[in-house]
């Protein structure tokens, strides 16, 4: 019975649309274009484009007939489009081969008419160096997901700003995804430009892959951000926020949430101000296909009661794939029901991509439906050859507010921004007052392309995953200092611009008792305040009537922890760590009896170093491991990870018996910095690290903070 029911609902007639009040358009937007093959619901763009041929089109919902607005550029790949505010425009990205990437058109438009009014511009164009980049850096020959992909610069994701501006993510920052062993697959961060497609700036510096940007009611841009910082490398692809310039970014929902672990292409609902609609899709095999999920972010967002399944028979539940729920049982399996593009009409009213029950990757398999959450399916239009893509009324909206941040002048002209904590113990349980004395700036480093092992394009000695640590960290970290944190638990100071910050609250002793496990990019000149630890955009300041003291006095710099000459340090365990070892430790933990049996002495090992191995392998370092799916994704309590957790910070503390002298505060803070830097090795990206490799010029350079915080290596290629 239930199988006639939804064989009934998706054969509704075009007259039952018409009488809808919600489907009060007469053009519909969308693509044409044969699904997707990727490999990862973010590789689209890297080896997804085996299928050329498409067009971005109109619909008339009367008559049905299908006018295609780009014949000229029919034999090339459509990606996803914008439609201006007045309907007279629409920006799109298209490739043309395979050896060239996507790049933004805009074309004219006639709302009523439903056919353009002008020819496609050309917004975006390669580098100069193009061709030279793709020789470097080419590594198709690797076969698997390289085959596909030549390290051109991709443009994509166009999204209209309501200052004139468009808003869309590129490769141009050069960033190869920290959990990709092979460095085959590249990340795309927010950039925007003017509308003529001058003045191209990126606006955020972000490790792991950001895509589709929407606008909001308010002026703000809605995107998706996959992040982890000592988090599992699967689970968090949230929902964010920013202003068009990129100040401003927030949390929109699912900084901590598992599963589904990819959240995409979300979008507000229309006269709502904290209802939106995304998708929920698998990390992998995919192109962003899923669940359509409708969050409510009144309800708190750092768990799952603000989703609610509009397709509850599909979801996530195990990676990779999708599970459908069958007789009431939950199945896994690649075939249909399987949703893309959801476009609110109302709260419960949407039109998406469908996929009935075809295999995920079938090329022509996805048609446009209307969908309500009461599950009826409205066919609104398929195609024989292809599949159809991003559903969109050819009609004008309200353009947002033009939202602008106020920005320091001075600040942005030494590349800084400027933090207010009104009192960092609002939210952070179980730490009392006046425990908290600094707060440690840290940054997580992106993997630029020039680390590349031209030496070893094959990874046979050195995978990417191990540039950084022995299972620990995917990303490099670096320190730019400590700042005071006040008796009232406020703080002012400031951080440096346009890198990806994130804080870690201190003791007296310089041990980590919370680490921020996110990181905010700030723009030059951006001046920003939270609440305190753990806040939600939800949060309101506490109302004490005081003045915070912090707030009494200029802002502070990141200074020097003792024992340093600069707050700028790189985490380089050979010239951080090793040498408060051979100063304290080697005396007793050497030779062929070790005390507790734990060797500490920097003899070098295959890819790190003695003690290094010993250390992290005897469990002596706390740290969630990015490489893992899932580790770390739940919020973790004050003093649950990091120094206040370790073996060696608790023993070095207690004394050890072969050395009575009191491990100096100067040594004792070098040494929990590493711990809450997640126990990495190596301070930078650069150079050779296997052992075979020692007597190169090149084997395991000691990198200067400069160094290891710059996207270009310091050595040239013939030397590397």
């Amino acid at each position: 019975m239930k199988k006639i029911i939804v064989t009934v609902l998706l054969s509704l007639t075009a007259g039952a649309q018409a009488a809808d009040p919600l489907m009060n358009f007469d053009k519909l937007l969308f693509v044409k274009r044969q699904t997707y093959h990727s490999s990862h619901f973010y590789t689209d763009f890297i080896d997804g484009c085996g299928r050329y041929g498409g067009n971005l089109c109109v619909l008339d919902m009367k008559t049905k007939k299908v006018h295609d607005l780009i014949p000229e550029m029919k034999d090339g790949i459509f990606g996803r489009f914008d439609l201006h505010f007045d309907a007279k425009k629409v920006v799109f990205d298209w490739k043309k081969s395979a050896k060239e990437g996507f790049r933004i058109y805009e074309i004219g438009i006639d709302p009523v008419k439903g056919v353009r009014t002008s020819k496609p511009v050309q917004l975006t164009f390669p580098p100069a160096d193009e061709q030279a980049r793709i020789k470097k850096y080419d590594n198709s020959f690797l076969g698997g997901t390289a085959r596909m992909y030549y390290h051109q610069t991709d443009d994509m994701h166009p999204c209209y700003l309501p200052d004139g501006g468009i808003m869309l993510v590129s490769t141009r920052c050069e960033y190869g995804t920290l959990c990709d062993s092979p460095d085959v697959l590249s990340t795309t961060v927010m950039y925007r430009m003017d509308g003529d497609g001058k003045n191209l700036t990126k606006l955020t510096n972000s490790p792991v892959s950001e895509f589709s940007p929407s606008m909001m009611s308010d002026g703000r841009v809605l995107y998706t951000r996959w992040e982890y910082v000592d988090k599992g490398q699967i689970g968090v692809k949230c929902l964010w926020a920013m202003y068009p310039d990129g100040s401003g970014s927030v949390e929109i929902y699912g900084n901590n949430i598992s599963l589904p672990p990819t959240f995409l292409h979300g979008r507000q609902i229309p006269g709502e101000t904290n209802q939106f609609v995304m998708l929920g899709t698998p990390h992998w095999p995919q192109s962003g296909i899923g669940t359509v999920i409708r969050v409510d972010t009144k309800k708190k967002i750092r768990t799952r009661e603000p989703m609610t399944y509009i397709t509850p028979t599909v979801d996530v539940k195990q990676e990779p794939g999708w599970n459908h729920l069958v007789n009431g049982k939950w199945v896994k399996h690649g075939n249909g029901p399987l949703y893309m593009d959801p476009y609110p009409l109302s709260m419960d009213t949407f039109l998406v991509a469908y996929n009935p029950d075809k295999k995920w990757s079938d090329p022509k398999a996805y048609g446009l439906y209307k969908l309500t959450e009461a599950g009826v399916h409205e066919k609104i239009h398929t195609e024989a050859d292809t599949s159809c893509w991003q559903p969109y009324p050819l009609r004008t909206r309200k353009t947002p507010p033009v939202l602008r941040a106020v920005i320091d002048e001075k600040l942005a002209a030494k590349k800084l921004a400027l933090c207010t904590v009104q009192d960092i113990y609002h939210g952070m349980e179980g730490i009392k007052r006046g425990e908290v004395k600094y707060i440690r700036i840290m940054e997580q480093l992106p993997r630029p392309w020039d680390c590349r092992r031209f030496w070893d394009p094959r990874g046979k000695l050195t995978r990417h995953t191990r540039l950084a640590s022995l299972g620990t960290a995917l990303a490099g970290k670096a320190m730019w200092g400590v700042v005071p944190v006040e008796k009232d638990g406020s703080a002012h100071f400031t951080v440096p611009a346009d890198r990806n910050i994130y804080f870690q609250a201190l003791d007296k002793n310089y041990l980590e008792l919370q680490r921020e496990r996110t990181y905010v990019n700030y723009r030059p000149g951006e001046k920003r305040s939270c609440v305190g630890c753990h806040e939600t955009p939800n949060d309101s300041p506490p109302h004490t009537g005081k003045l915070p003291l912090a707030m009494k006095r200029p802002p502070s710099s990141p200074g020097p922890q003792p024992g340093d000459k600069t707050g700028q340090q790189v985490m380089h365990y050979p010239t951080y760590v090793q040498p408060v070892l051979d100063k304290h430790c080697v005396k007793c933990h050497q030779g062929d009896k070790p005390a507790a049996k734990l060797d500490l002495t920097g003899e070098l090992t295959t890819q790190f170093s003695r003690s290094y191995e010993n250390l992290i392998r005897g469990k002596m370092v706390p740290t969630y491991r990015e490489f893992s799916d899932w580790e770390g994704t739940p919020y973790s309590p004050p003093k649950s990870i990091g120094s206040h957790k370790s073996k060696l910070i608790a023993q070095v503390m207690k004394g050890c018996p072969g050395n009575k002298e009191k491990l100096p505060i100067s040594a004792l803070a070098k040494l929990a910095t590493w711990v809450d830097a997640s126990g990495i090795y190596f301070g930078s990206y650069w150079g050779r690290r296997h052992i075979q490799f020692k007597d190169h010029p090149n084997f395991r350079p000691v990198p200067t903070f400069k160094e290891a915080t710059s996207n270009t290596c310091p050595t040239p290629v013939k030397d590397r």
